[in-house]
Parts: C-alpha cells; structure tokens; sequence
C-alpha cells in the first residue's frame, strides 16, 4: 500500500513576523504613550531627572564648603532628584527646591549626594526621554570605533 503524506499547505504555519510585529506593537505603545504624556504640576515628594548638565546654587552652601564647594555645583545630565519643597516664585522665576538622588560619593564640581538645591523649571523634566535614550543607545551601537 502506498502511504500519502500530507501536503504542505502554503499559509499552514503563523507568520513569526506578524507575530512578531504585534508583539513589538505591545511593548513599544505604552512607553511612546507615556514620553508623550503631558508633564503635569509638581509637588513635594515627586521624583524629575535633570535635563542636561546645569550649573545650579547649593541651598544650603556652608555645610559643603569643607569639601570644595562654594556655593554651586553641577547637575549631571538625566540626574535623579526629589522635590523636598514646593515650587515657589522668587524674583528670577520658579525656584524648586530638590534634593540629588542616586549618588553615594562626592566628586567635586558634581552635586553632592543628598545636597539640596536650588533649581529652575528648566533645569529638570518630570519625564526622562525614553526616546531619546533609545537613540542615544543605537547611535552607540552603531557607532564604529
């Protein structure tokens, strides 16, 4: 007796790059959603990240002058810190007053680990730019050497 095999269909198996496809679709929409989301006011308490290296004054300058600082220091870029007080106006614009966040040494000129500062509106973003970290980590993928 002759055996038959079964034949192969064209289209029988899913396709792995819908698949795929909608898999990334899953993943990417609520990051895009959320670096798209408007910044919203902020308060006491909340965690914002730097939004590049700020020159930005010490709040309370003589409890680091023993170590180097005189009464400013540098914001690394994408720096974690907490809202200690509420924004409030002063006669150059919206101060916030934050703490730095994320650092366990001191390295002179960078804030300081725990310092609180005196920062402006557009020294910090409550939101960091996954966007822009996702083509600042291809851009060093790809980059030759």
């Amino acid at each position: 007796m002759k055996r038959s095999t079964p034949s192969r269909r064209p289209g029988a198996e899913p396709p792995l790059w819908s698949i795929a496809a909608a898999a990334g679709v899953i993943i990417l929409t609520p990051m895009l959603l959320y670096s798209l989301a408007p910044e919203g006011p902020i308060r006491e308490g909340d965690t914002v990240f730097s939004s590049g290296a700020h020159k930005v004054s010490l709040f309370e300058p003589d409890r680091y002058r023993q170590v180097g600082y005189e009464a400013t220091c540098m914001l690394d870029p994408k720096d974690p810190l907490i809202v200690t007080h509420s924004p409030s106006e002063d006669e150059s614009g919206e101060v916030i007053i934050a703490q730095v966040q994320g650092k366990s040494t001191i390295e002179w000129p960078f804030c300081p680990p725990q310092a609180e500062l005196l920062v402006k509106r557009h020294h910090i973003t409550q939101q960091p730019s996954i966007l822009q970290d996702i083509r600042d980590g291809m851009l060093r993928l790809f980059k030759p050497s």
